[in-house]
Order: structure tokens, then sequence, then C-alpha cells
């Protein structure tokens, strides 16, 4: 499937808010996980029946709801029609080719982003699509399979480190996006390096494969821009918001994350430019070394032009031709042959052809 935009034939026609998964299966059932805590209290249980979790709506604690996997519309309708959602909401979470935003309601704030890795076969970015919906007293995360960068945050709430559990659905909000935005300047970080070192060998070993390495380089700088800026507007939005679901404690933390992303807005951009530079640098490089071949053809090519013309008047076939009975004819015309060469090479030594 392609990455920068997925097709959408299943969904032509039909009216707003129909449901239809618009991506590739990833998991072959859906999982629900519940961590529910406050100061004193912790609970975390995977869920079998997403209406078990409704209970959650008219507590005081934190409740955030995981749920892994997004290709079962009857599960996916279920936890729409149980929490509230609305159908528009739910078509975004099912399309996982949505565009990063944030869109505010008086009931919820919806956050969709992209998660990233590194495909192990493969030198390319992967991503997978994240979806929040930010309620009174509850989160609800969806993601595409298992697995994710969140644990780090399940252990803070599990240890009880720093302010997370005595802090409300909000700063859970804001965690689980620090801890995406830290993941993209991971990831940033690591292809910076390759970039970096990349400089070296156009400039030292200018190959058709360093070509390669930076077209894909280039590729997935542009695959990383498409997800990461518009994601940068979604949190701008957010650190500005005056949704009564957004404490004012919450917003320093999310103008600090904005500073982050914006961050790697910034090194994204440095390095597509820094790629464009070594694709100048390989062009230079390759062009003098094409410049230093014809260079020395040409020498070549000049310097036996006078001496082929030499050699043509002396082989033709004139009988009375001069010094043609000459006993050392053959070693003054060699003679004059290399004292012509030698002539002509000091001659574009001098100006300094050479």
């Amino acid at each position: 499937m392609a990455r920068f935009l997925k097709k959408r034939e299943e969904s032509q026609g039909l009216a707003p808010g129909s449901l239809v998964f618009i991506g590739s299966k990833k998991t072959k059932h859906i999982h629900i996980r519940v961590i529910d805590y406050d100061q004193k209290k912790f609970d975390e249980s995977e869920l079998k029946n997403i209406k078990d979790g409704t209970v959650f709506k008219e507590t005081n604690t934190v409740t955030w709801i995981n749920v892994d996997g997004l290709h079962d519309l009857k599960v996916m309708k279920e936890i729409g029609d149980s929490f509230d959602i609305h159908p528009l909401l739910m078509e975004d979470i099912l399309n996982t080719g949505q565009r990063p935003k944030l869109e505010e309601f008086d009931d919820c704030i919806f956050i969709v982003l992209k998660m990233l890795r590194h495909d192990k076969k493969k030198p390319i970015i992967i991503s997978e699509q994240l979806s929040l919906v930010l309620g009174k007293t509850f989160l609800i995360t969806f993601q595409e399979q298992p697995g994710d960068v969140f644990e780090p945050v399940r252990e803070r709430i599990r240890k009880q480190k720093g302010r997370i559990r005595s802090a409300g659905i909000d700063y859970l909000a804001y965690a689980l996006l620090d801890i995406v935005v830290d993941n993209y300047i991971h990831i940033i970080e690591g292809m910076g390096e390759q970039i970096e070192d990349l400089e070296e060998d156009v400039l030292n070993n200018p190959e058709s494969s360093v070509m390669e390495k930076i077209n894909n380089f280039k590729r997935e700088m542009n695959f990383l821009r498409k997800l990461i800026r518009p994601a940068r507007e979604a949190i701008a939005q957010l650190s500005k918001t005056d949704s009564e679901l957004i404490h004012e404690d919450t917003l320093p933390f999310l103008k600090d994350l904005l500073d982050h992303i914006t961050q790697a807005v910034e090194a994204i951009d440095t390095y597509r430019d820094m790629l464009s530079d070594e694709l100048n640098i390989y062009n230079s490089t390759i062009s003098n070394r094409m410049n230093d071949v014809m260079k020395v053809l040409t020498i070549f090519a000049a310097i036996f032009i006078p001496l082929t013309f030499i050699a043509g008047i002396y082989g033709t076939n004139f009988e009375y031709l001069p010094e043609l009975h000459f006993k050392y004819s053959y070693f003054i015309f060699w003679g004059f042959l290399v004292l012509v060469a030698i002539v002509m090479l000091a001659f574009f030594k001098k100006k300094k052809w050479l």
C-alpha cells in the first residue's frame, strides 16, 4: 500500500460518517486495554466487551482505554456508540491515511498523529496512525496494531513516577503526545547522523551507490516532512486552545511540546537542504572528474594532431619526397616528433593546462 496517499475506493459514494476501514489489516483481533488510576488507586486490565468500559465514563479517576486494531467495524461501532463518539470522528479514525489534525468539540478533543518506526527489512520509515479522543474523564487511543512507544508512560503510571498520577486526563494526553514527538526526534537524529557521514563519501568516493543513498534519504525526509509538519500545526492549535478539557496547568507543557516538534520540523528542513547540497556536490564531483578525463584526452589529441600531420606527409607515396633516401631520415623524423611533443607539453604546462 502506498505510504504517501492511501486509496479510498471503498468509501467513494458513501454518506458522510459511514464506517469504512481504509488501510491494511495488521492484527487478527482487536485488543482493548484499560488503565484506570488516581493518586491512590491503580488498575490495569483488558476488556473483552467494550460495553464493560462505559462505567469509566462517570468515574472521578483517569481512564486510558487503548484500542489495538481498527479493522473490525462491529467493534468499532460499539466503541463509538458506547462513548458517544461522533460518526464523522469514527470515520476519520478508520481512515488510516488521515492527515494529522486536531478538532475540538464541546465534549471531546480529537487528535490524529502518526507514530513512526524503522522497517526491519528495508531502510524506510513506517508510519502507523494514532487517534486520540480526549473526553472529560477518559482518553481513548486507537492504533492500527499492538506495539507502540507508550511503554515508558505506562511504567510512570504503574510506579507513580513524576506528576502523572496526580494530574488529570489532559496531562495524560500530553504525556502520550510528548513521547510520540520524542520518537520523531530520535528517528530524525539517527537519519541525520547517516546523512552527515554521507557527505564524506560524496567528497571521497562519489560512486553510484552514494547517489542511491542520497535519493533514499531525500525520499524518507519528504515522507517525514509530510507527516510531521501538519502534526506541528495540530499541537500548535492544542497549545492555544481555550477548551475546558485542557487545564491551565497543562498549557505550559503543551507549549514546550510545540517547541520540541518545531525543532523536529526544522531538523527535517536542515537535512533536506544538506541532501540537496550533497547531491549538488556529487554532480559537481562527477562533472569535475569527467572534465579531468576530457582534459587528458584533449591534451593527447592536441599532441597527436601535429604528429599525425607530419607522419601523414612522410607517409605519402611520392617518389621524390625530400630526405626520403637520407641515411638518418628515420631517426631525425622520430626526434622531430618527440621534440614537437615536448614543446607542446611545455607550452601546456606554462599555460597551467596541466
